[in-house]
Order: C-alpha cells, then sequence, then structure tokens
C-alpha cells in the first residue's frame, strides 16, 4: 500500500489517478485504490477538502491526480437569483453541502430537500455529475498559490 501525506504543486504532471465520491474527499484519513487498483492510504492534515484536479504526492514520490467522482444529485434551477439565493439559505441552514453556479445550485439527492426546494419556486431534477460543494468560509487548504476565497482566508488566518 503507498502512503500519501503530502500535497503536490498543481503544475506537476500525474502519472497515477484516485476517483473519490465528495464524502472521501473531505476525510483526512482514508484507506483506497488508485484507478490502478493499488491500495493506498491517505493521511492528509486535517481540515482540508480535496477537490477535482488536486495533486498529491505520494510517499514513493508518484504523483496522483484527485478526479471527483460522478455523484446522484439534485440540480435547483432558476432565472431569478433571489429564488437561487433563498434556496442556497435555506439548503445551507439544514448544513447541507450545496455546489453553486450562475443559474442553478447542486446539492446530494434527498427528495425531502428536493420537496422544498420545488416549493421555493425552483426546478428540481436529479442528475449523476461531480460534486464541488463550496467549501465554507473558513475552509481550504494551502498547498501553492490561494485560488479560492476559502483557501485565502486560510492562508491569512494562519500567517501566510
Amino acid at each position: 500500500m503507498i502512503a500519501i501525506e503530502h500535497f503536490a504543486d498543481s503544475d506537476q504532471a500525474a502519472s497515477e489517478r484516485l476517483l473519490l465520491s465528495f464524502d472521501a474527499r473531505s476525510k483526512s484519513r482514508l484507506r483506497t485504490q488508485l484507478e490502478s487498483g493499488e491500495e493506498v492510504g491517505l493521511f492528509l492534515e486535517r481540515g482540508n477538502v480535496l477537490r477535482g484536479g488536486d495533486r498529491l504526492r505520494a510517499n514513493d514520490g508518484r504523483i496522483v491526480e484527485v478526479i471527483a467522482a460522478d455523484e446522484t444529485l439534485m440540480q435547483a434551477s432558476s432565472d431569478d437569483p433571489l429564488a437561487l439565493a433563498r434556496a442556497a439559505y435555506h439548503l445551507g441552514n439544514r448544513h447541507v453541502a450545496v455546489q453553486l453556479a450562475t443559474h442553478w445550485l447542486r446539492f446530494a439527492a434527498d427528495h425531502v430537500l428536493g420537496e422544498m426546494v420545488r416549493g421555493l419556486g425552483l426546478t428540481v431534477t436529479g442528475i449523476v455529475a461531480p460534486f464541488e460543494p463550496e467549501a465554507g468560509a473558513y475552509a481550504g487548504h494551502n498547498h501553492g498559490e490561494a485560488t479560492t476565497p476559502g483557501a485565502k482566508i486560510h492562508q491569512y488566518r494562519n500567517g501566510a
């Protein structure tokens, strides 16, 4: 089993791929498999959420690319920004992970939440796609240049 304890620079070419759901990408300790079938153990700093495209350095020197796995999701759509904001507020108030875009938001498939969002006037459809929800205002990881608001806050709070 190979061990991974560190991030790698995002410009490094990967020789391996690690396909993970959002739930698995949220864990700092995980035993799983590369796409090749080789077993791998993740031992990362707590509080990090892996994102599709992140690069990790295995202890044997290999560079591993993280791939966000397709998941069963609900996509709520609207051309009304206020309706989207209201839905995001209600989902966030329930501590639901939400991925945001200009005219839609996505969350893990849940028929009760889907009905709540429909009741707020959004069109809800089931989809299968990679899930990359917001990390939160105080989350993020720093393994190079800060590219997200969460990462910038993380750097600021840690004196970077």
